[in-house]
């Protein structure tokens, strides 16, 4: 019987047919945790002797576990975007590949930010809420759920990259004034196609009738969001979050919503997930809270799994990965398609 070649870790059962088509080529174990990411000492108990390791963002690839792996292990393959889980310095040192999904979430990353923008604005969840608990007495009333309109108001964009850059299109079919700050610099590409204007910092917070973060989460962004920011804002402003919790002062902002420093805030992602149940936000009316959804579609997902195995599988084949993250690493070995 042949034995399998490489010998590879998944740390979530994830979509087809990232499992079926790395188990064609190697020997694959996947973690069973009900759902839940492995604990630190069983992610460092698996990976032991592993070639490949296919990870989520919930699982944090530092030092530790690239030591319990050992000398053999080749390649990280995130299902994600963001790699900020994973240790990229300390993997290049020891030239392993970190590879991630690519572009491929944008668009649905971007629906769902918007579908934030629109549900918080229109009091959505409220009104849902009146009706399935039966609430809902007099029918149409001139007072009843007022919210803020989207239509014509400023949305600025804290990174217009993809999918901030995706977020700024959707906008601009609802006629509203784009401004946006990046630390990198100017989008001249979408300032020309979609008239989005270039701003400081400061004007961004000073304006924006909707603040939609975007960036990455670094040094710089870490808290970016903090009191003095906040505390800067419309009164009637809204704050939307699709990109990492850690981006905003989590207890600051609990501070801004309850002081009605602004109006409110529409969550996909938070400091610590899942969120706390003892979170002050479950108790607040002014906000929007979803559980870390924003690729959550069966065809960004599948699409994501796919890239993820041919990421992992390209590398162990000595081939080029379709995205990697850390192109400092030695690629001499890796063949260019």
């Amino acid at each position: 019987m042949k034995l399998k070649k490489w010998s590879v870790y998944i740390t979530r059962k994830i979509l087809d047919p990232a499992i079926p088509l790395i188990s064609k080529d190697c020997s694959v174990i996947v973690a069973n945790h009900r759902g839940r990411p492995p604990s630190t000492s069983e992610l460092l108990k698996a990976v032991r002797g592993k070639d490949a390791i296919l990870c989520t963002i919930s699982d944090k690839i530092d030092t530790k576990v690239m030591d319990a792996a050992g000398s053999n292990l080749k390649v990280i393959s995130s299902y994600s975007t963001g790699v900020d889980h994973i240790d990229i310095k300390e993997a290049t040192k020891r030239g392993i590949y970190v590879t991630f999904t690519g572009d491929i979430l944008t668009e649905a990353t971007a629906d769902l930010a918007f579908a934030l923008i629109l549900a918080i604005s229109r009091r959505i969840n409220l009104g849902h809420e009146l009706v399935t608990h039966k609430r809902w007495k007099n029918g149409w009333d001139p007072h009843l759920l007022l919210g803020s309109d989207v239509h014509g108001m400023i949305i600025g964009i804290l990174g217009l990259g993809r999918i901030g850059s995706a977020v700024a299109r959707r906008a601009k079919g609802f006629d509203m004034n784009i401004i946006y700050h990046n630390d990198h610099g100017r989008n001249i590409q979408m300032e020309e196609q979609t008239g989005v204007k270039y701003v400081s910092m400061n004007e961004l917070i000073e304006k924006s009738d909707y603040l939609s973060i975007h960036c990455s989460l670094n040094k710089e962004s870490y808290h970016l969001i903090n009191e003095s920011n906040l505390r800067r804002m419309k009164k009637d402003s809204y704050i939307i979050n699709t990109a990492r919790g850690q981006i905003i002062n989590e207890a600051h902002l609990i501070k801004a919503l309850r002081k009605r420093w602004i109006a409110g805030a529409g969550l996909d992602v938070f400091e610590k997930e899942p969120l706390s149940p003892n979170s002050p936000l479950l108790k607040m009316k002014n906000v929007v809270l979803l559980p870390h959804i924003g690729s959550a579609t069966f065809l960004t997902r599948t699409k994501m799994a796919e890239v993820a195995a041919k990421n992992l599988l390209n590398v162990l084949n000595e081939k080029m990965p379709i995205y990697l993250a850390n192109p400092q690493v030695d690629v001499k070995q890796l063949a260019h398609e």
